[in-house]
């Protein structure tokens, strides 16, 4: 499934995987969301419910790009620098351009989360 995020008129186009994870976040699209930076590594936000984490690993190494989900703590993370494996975090796909966007952005803000629509 394809995704995009606007984050203040620029559109960041993602990829989702095939799992139970980044489908139960499809089910809450479309939705607003404030991100803000955390450990200098990664824009998060708390989500209005829980995610499944069926079938998932118990844990994944993200890249720079990865949209993924943190179990522990019910929040959304997007990592803009690499980081090393976390326990308990859940791979939700990947975005494919745009990310130097959430890279350059200071404070807190809101991006929208949208299903792309087929052309």
């Amino acid at each position: 499934m394809k995704l995009r995020l606007i984050i203040e008129g620029a559109v960041l186009t993602a990829t989702l995987d095939d799992s139970a994870a980044a489908r139960d976040f499809v089910s809450l699209l479309p939705l607003s969301l404030t991100l803000r930076d955390y450990a200098g590594t990664e824009k998060v936000s708390d989500l209005p419910k829980r995610l499944s984490t069926v079938g998932s690993p118990p844990g994944v190494d993200p890249e720079v790009g990865d949209l993924a989900y943190y179990a522990p703590w019910g929040n959304l993370a997007i990592f803009y620098r690499d980081f090393g494996y976390s326990s308990g975090l859940v791979r939700l796909g990947r975005i494919e351009s745009g990310i130097e966007k959430l890279q350059g952005a200071r404070g807190e803000f809101v991006v929208r989360f949208e299903l792309e629509k087929a052309p």
